[in-house]
């Protein structure tokens, strides 16, 4: 799950670079008709309001749109959708995260930039705090945040985009990490006509994937009142050493985790006492246990392995340097938001989530009704393919909150269930995984990449991305990403700090 520091920067991690083709329609007087009372099913307009350029912000004139729409009783579903002047013809649809839409301007600026009409939502309720779950108790606003806000938008959008220009988007498409890569795939399992292509991120597909933050937390709660700084960068420091260099360069990335099982035994304190950067025997205990990963009694995964490589980012999901707060287990990142959720997970309000126990609790949590309407795990997309759709998906191999096992482990159910069904799968679904990159973005890999312009390739012209151009905001680092299964790897010569200098294998 996403921490609030970079909500607002889901979808920003793409520059979209293809240039727009500016389509003559729009204007003040057709962003005014967008106001008029019962203009569209269901919906009412709050505003319509013409926004000027901004060279600073690098935004082009657009109208937005502020609007409720209430499919149901008790649903009222906040959308936002910017309908810029140099319009390429196109829709773009963007998610949220955490258990939040998002409507801020900032995810939608890079689309705007390149002439895409944006739509946007709050996913069912005004709550913009990732971690808050309160809204829940509200059935309407589940099913809304669940996968018909995002379905409600979408459709109010293409209606919106076709008086507002006179004529249907060519294309529409839709980007989303983390929430935003679980209702992406949710669009393509339960809503295969809404999109011509999705863009999943770092998908929180499961409640397993959203919620593994609380057991993690309870393993480091039970090691010596969890790590220090100091400890994690020490042991940061021994897993590069023992696995950098596998993929055939020591540059601080480690490409493939699943190659290396450095032991933090090497860590442990000669004596009882330390010097803060040793690991006591329940520490280096920990950390293997994060390391491996936890499955119960009947083998079922309830929290992926944490990568090697990876442990500066964990302190960003996991409660890492002490026992997390009664209150951190309600509403923080320690009880992953199941808080205001625990009366539809557990059935009992008052579920003590410290005391989770994944061989009596995980059934429960799984088997729930929230579950059954939440999760975006269905692995026939059948429809959507035969449709025309495409599926980009990607994950950072270094992602402290969900993890890049599960999306594998999605892909490969999508490959054994939809394989069978369709014509050549691999032209439409392709996942890439990014080494050294944490949830969404950040970290030592490269992070940046143009999705949509790839995807807008795949779609409009029928080439299926085989590698994809990353590099960091600092510029200093680009990298290959490569069609799961391979993995970039150097060739052996040239400068090491380029993408020209790697292959994927």
């Amino acid at each position: 799950m996403l921490p609030k520091r970079i909500l607002f920067a889901l979808v920003t991690l793409a520059s979209i670079a293809s240039a727009p083709l500016a389509v003559a329609a729009g204007g003040p007087a057709a962003c005014d008709a967008l106001g008029a009372p019962s203009t569209f099913e269901q919906t009412v307009v709050k505003s319509a309001t013409m926004i000027p350029a901004d060279a600073a912000k690098k935004t082009p004139a657009y109208c937005e749109v502020q609007a409720v729409v209430s499919p149901a009783e008790n649903s009222a579903i906040h959308v936002t959708y910017r309908l810029p002047e140099n319009w390429n013809g196109k829709m773009l649809g963007l998610g949220g995260g955490g258990w939040a839409g998002n409507e801020k301007i900032e995810p939608a600026t890079p689309g705007l930039t390149a002439g895409y009409a944006t739509a946007q939502t709050n996913g069912g309720h005004d709550v913009d705090n990732v971690w808050e779950t309160a809204w829940s108790v509200n059935p309407a606003a589940v099913t809304d945040f669940s996968h018909r806000a995002i379905h409600v938008m979408t459709d109010v959008g293409k209606a919106v985009v076709a008086k507002y220009y006179g004529r249907a988007q060519s294309q529409a498409y839709f980007q989303g990490c983390s929430t935003g890569g679980r209702q992406g795939l949710m669009e393509v399992q339960r809503y295969p006509k809404d999109y011509d292509g999705v863009i999943s991120g770092a998908p929180v597909y499961t409640l397993t994937t959203q919620t593994m933050s609380l057991v993690r937390n309870q393993t480091f709660a039970h090691a010596d009142h969890g790590f220090t700084e100091a400890q994690l960068a020490e042991l940061h420091r021994a897993a590069l050493a023992a696995c950098d260099g596998k993929d055939g360069l020591a540059d601080g990335i480690v490409t493939d985790p699943r190659a290396c099982q450095f032991d933090p035994a090497v860590l442990q304190c000669k004596d009882k006492e330390g010097d803060g950067h040793c690991l006591s025997p329940s520490q280096v205990k920990a950390a293997r246990a994060v390391y491996a990963g936890t499955k119960n009694s009947r083998g079922e995964t309830v929290s992926y392995p944490l990568s090697r490589g990876s442990e500066l980012s964990w302190a960003r999901f996991i409660a890492t340097g002490s026992a997390a707060t009664p209150e951190n287990w309600l509403k923080g990142p320690a009880g992953a938001g199941l808080g205001g959720l625990r009366p539809l997970v557990f059935g009992d309000a008052s579920f003590d989530l410290a005391a989770f126990n994944p061989d009596r609790d995980y059934a429960t949590v799984r088997k729930s009704a929230f579950a059954a309407e939440y999760e975006a795990k269905d692995p026939d997309i059948s429809a959507f393919v035969k449709g025309g759709g495409k599926l980009l998906l990607y994950h950072g191999w270094d992602d402290p909150g969900p993890s890049a096992l599960g999306t594998i482990e999605y892909v490969s159910q999508v490959q054994k269930v939809t394989g069978p069904k369709v014509d050549a799968l691999d032209s439409s679904v392709r996942l890439f995984l990014l080494p050294g990159v944490y949830h969404c973005a950040g970290g030592p890999g490269a992070d940046r990449f143009d999705s949509v312009g790839a995807l807008d390739k795949w779609v409009t012209q029928g080439q299926a991305p085989a590698t994809l151009l990353a590099t960091r905001t600092d510029a200093a680092l680009s990298r290959p990403l490569c069609v799961y299964p391979a993995l970039p790897r150097y060739k052996g010569s040239g400068d090491p700090k380029l993408a020209e200098s790697f292959t994927c294998k």
